[in-house]
C-alpha cells in the first residue's frame, strides 16, 4: 500500500484558510468540525453588522477560499481531501444569514446543513457528480 505523503503545515495562510485554523484536521467528520468552526465568524460578523456584513464576509472568504486552496492544493494533492473545509465554513455562513442570533436557531442550522451535505438531496447529487465536467467546461 501506498503511503500518502505528510499533510502541509499550518503555517501558510492557504493552509490556516482552507483547513479552517486546523478545524479540517479534528480527527473523525471534518466537515462538521468546519460547519462547527464556522459558527463563531458567521456570529461575530452578523452580531457586527447584520445579514448584510455576514454576506459581505460570505463573498470574502469565497474568494479568499477559492484563492487558498488552489495553492494548498498544490502542495497537498488530491481533488477534494477531507481536510479542506473551506466549503462547508462558507456553506455553514450562508446557511445562518437572516438567521437570529440564538443558540438554538444555529444549532438547528448545523443540524439541517450538515444533514443536507451528507445526504446530497435530489438535484445536488446530480451537480456534485458532475462538478468536475462542469468545472473543465469553463476554463
Amino acid at each position: 500500500m501506498a503511503r500518502r505523503p505528510p499533510l502541509p503545515p499550518l503555517n501558510t495562510a492557504p493552509a490556516l484558510i482552507c483547513t479552517w485554523f486546523g478545524a479540517g484536521r479534528l480527527p473523525f467528520a471534518p466537515g462538521t468540525w468546519g460547519s462547527l468552526a464556522a459558527l463563531p465568524f458567521a456570529a461575530f460578523l452578523d452580531w457586527l453588522g447584520g445579514p448584510w456584513l455576514l454576506s459581505a464576509g460570505c463573498v470574502i472568504l469565497f474568494f479568499a477560499g477559492t484563492w487558498a486552496t488552489h495553492l494548498y492544493l498544490r502542495v497537498r494533492g488530491g481533488t477534494d481531501p477531507q481536510d479542506v473545509v473551506i466549503d462547508e465554513v462558507i456553506g455553514m455562513s450562508i446557511a445562518l444569514i437572516g438567521a437570529p442570533l440564538e443558540l438554538r436557531d444555529y444549532a438547528l442550522a448545523v443540524v439541517l446543513f450538515r444533514s443536507f451535505d451528507i445526504l446530497k438531496p435530489g438535484p445536488v447529487r446530480w451537480v456534485e457528480r458532475r462538478a468536475p465536467e462542469i468545472g473543465r467546461a469553463h476554463v
